[in-house]
This record gives C-alpha cells, sequence and structure tokens, in this order.
C-alpha cells in the first residue's frame, strides 16, 4: 500500500516538473489517500494482533 503511495507521489513530483498540474492534483490526491488507508490497514494489525499476510 504504502509501495503505491510513493509511486504516485513521484509520478506527481515529475508532472509537477513538467507541468502538468492536473495530473499533480490527481496523482497527489491518490498517494494522500493511499497512505492514510495503509495507515488505517497498519493500526488495525497492530491493534488485533494479526500479521500481515504474506505473498
Amino acid at each position: 500500500m504504502f509501495g503505491w503511495a510513493i509511486t504516485f507521489l513521484i509520478v506527481a513530483i515529475v508532472a509537477g516538473i513538467f507541468g502538468f498540474a492536473g495530473v499533480v492534483g490527481t496523482a497527489t490526491w491518490i498517494a494522500k489517500v493511499l497512505f492514510v488507508v495503509g495507515l488505517v490497514v497498519f493500526l488495525v494489525l497492530l491493534v488485533t494482533g494479526r500479521s500481515p499476510p504474506t505473498t
């Protein structure tokens, strides 16, 4: 989850360098949402004592 958030953050930074304002806003929003979802999942797993699934 955090890997996808970092990926979208990098996309937003690169798009910002090249001046694509619409892409920057969308990629930043997606990165923020994925980061928050990742934190919520982490906290739920931490409280319940479960380990994350292994792939």
